[in-house]
């Protein structure tokens, strides 16, 4: 036997009480951990924990043939093997991590080209851009990504049904095989159309070229992503000849998106769930329907919202999350489409520098979203609009203070010229808003107020100077917990934070981590 060169020696007990820490005496069990191509094993000797070399010997001499108990055992792991081999696979990916779309582009070109280039999915933040800002962006991707996987958001916009149709007529022009669908309440006619485009079968088994990766935070809303396309689109589908009738029986046979996400507590639209309670429910109900419906592929269920450290991922694979998703922490990166005094913001951000404010793109149902809470106003200005447009049916009807208020603070110009630059942008973006705001003084009312919010994000993106305390961000208390993890370390400055490195050593401290918590076990 040839003895280890660092053998970790603790009390029994104390593989009861703690945890695994670099603090002298355990500093060989956190080597044989970060060694993760080599299994580590852990034996007792003499009334203490032993780390074994190789697991083929112990420290010191032993008579031959005397049995050493075994106290654990760690297989290796890499940070590759974490989570479903399926979606690596179906995806072409390496890692079963995955960038999340931050509307605004702040999911930048840049952004999903590293995460390509990395062996990760990389999700473009198109949401809230001009459509042709958005094939500008995919031509750039498809040019600069190689044979890396990506694709492309796809947000349920209520009120502006139009451009989610538009949106995904460039899509399937483009070849964008892959789309995150969020925010959506309800499955939409464009939706299913984008997901059973060009579907057929191959020697029986039903092909689909376009996939739906779906982000959701409640039962209901994912049961009707698992499930197959509602009979009532489908027809519409063959009528207007976009489906055959084959393509219709063959849309019975696989559910609307076979990625489904759960988003717990994270940045942006989010119902602020609870992960640990989330991700079971959400894989239990798929268990549910695929005895339903016996899909070829099993759907799989990732984790979102809360992620932002190697134990929080470990956590999310442990609860048998197919992939994990991050946001936050992308934001803060440098190949984010956002600003440095944004950046700046967020590598100050703590866990519970977090706040609710009304989101832009679903105002007039009362819908937030989750922003950065410190350093900025936005959030205390937004609630004070969506309060105003509760208690008022139009412009005429807020009183003399409320307008100087409004003029003085929020748009820094008379209510008149704010609602011409806002018409202004309907007109080019959706003039059917304008013919509607002048049926109903209440929408004109609402395109107003939720033309600060809009521009609220853009300045933060711009990092224009003298709007700072009016910077809509929008973020998880991941950041913060980011943040406590990279002190003092590589990352530790918004300079030095780019995303794949990030990634890689989130996923590296993941196995890290689960080997530990086997051996905890």
């Amino acid at each position: 036997m040839t003895p280890p060169s660092a053998p970790f020696r603790r009390p029994l007990g104390w593989w009861r009480q703690g945890s695994v820490r670099p603090d002298g005496a355990a500093d060989a069990l956190t080597r044989a951990l970060g060694q993760l191509d080599r299994q580590v094993t852990v034996v007792h000797v003499d009334g203490a924990a032993v780390v074994a070399d190789g697991g083929s010997c112990v420290l010191g001499a032993r008579p031959p043939g005397e049995a050493v108990p075994l106290l654990g055992m760690a297989p290796p792991l890499h940070p590759e093997h974490l989570g479903d081999a399926t979606f690596r696979a179906l995806h072409g990916v390496r890692y079963a991590y995955v960038a999340g779309a931050m509307a605004n582009g702040i999911a930048s070109v840049e952004l999903v080209v590293a995460m390509a280039r990395a062996g990760m999915l990389g999700f473009f933040g198109a949401a809230g851009l001009a459509l042709p800002e958005v094939a500008a962006a995919i031509d750039r991707i498809q040019a600069e990504a190689g044979t890396g996987a990506w694709g492309a958001n796809l947000i349920h916009t209520p009120s502006e049904p139009d451009i989610e149709q538009a949106v995904v007529a460039l899509y399937l022009q483009r070849g964008v095989r892959c789309v995150s669908a969020s925010a959506y309440i309800d499955l939409t006619l464009p939706l299913v159309r984008y997901r059973l485009a060009g579907i057929h079968a191959v020697d029986g088994v039903v092909v689909t070229p376009n996939r739906v990766l779906a982000k959701v935070s409640r039962a209901e809303v994912a049961r009707r992503f698992l499930s197959p396309a509602p009979a009532r689109f489908v027809a519409q589908l063959v009528a207007e000849g976009t489906l055959t009738e084959a393509q219709a029986r063959l849309a019975e046979r696989v559910p609307v998106a076979e990625d489904v996400t759960a988003e717990a507590d994270s940045g942006g639209h989010t119902d602020n769930r609870p992960l640990v309670v989330l991700l079971p429910r959400l894989q239990a109900l798929r268990d549910e329907l695929q005895e339903r419906y016996r899909y070829t592929t099993v759907p799989r269920v990732g984790a979102a919202g809360g992620l932002g450290t190697p134990r929080s991922l470990a956590a999310a694979f442990g609860l048998g999350a197919a992939y994990v998703v991050t946001g936050s922490i992308n934001q803060a990166c440098l190949e984010a489409g956002t600003s440095d005094p944004v950046r700046e913001l967020l590598g100050q951000a703590g866990s519970t520098d977090v706040t609710m404010a009304p989101a832009a793109d679903m105002f007039e149902m009362g819908v937030d979203l989750q922003v950065l809470g410190r350093g900025t106003l936005f959030p205390v200005r937004a609630r004070r609009l969506y309060g105003l447009y509760k208690r008022c049916a139009s412009v005429d009807e807020l009183t003399s203070e409320e307008r100087d208020e409004l003029e003085g603070k929020v748009f820094r110009c008379s209510l008149e010229q704010a609602w011409t630059d806002t018409a202004a942008f309907w007109a080019e973006r959706d003039p059917s808003q304008l013919e509607r705001a002048e049926r109903e003084p209440k929408h004109r009312l609402a395109l107003l107020f939720r033309s600060y919010l809009g521009l609220s994000s853009r300045w933060a993106n711009a990092g224009v100077s003298d709007r700072r305390l009016d910077f809509q961000v929008w973020c998880g208390p991941a950041m913060g917990a980011f943040n406590s993890w990279a002190e003092g370390g590589r990352f530790a400055q918004w300079q030095d934070r780019r995303a794949a490195p990030i990634a890689r050593n989130l996923l590296v401290g993941a196995a890290i981590a689960t080997r530990a918590a086997a051996l905890r076990t």
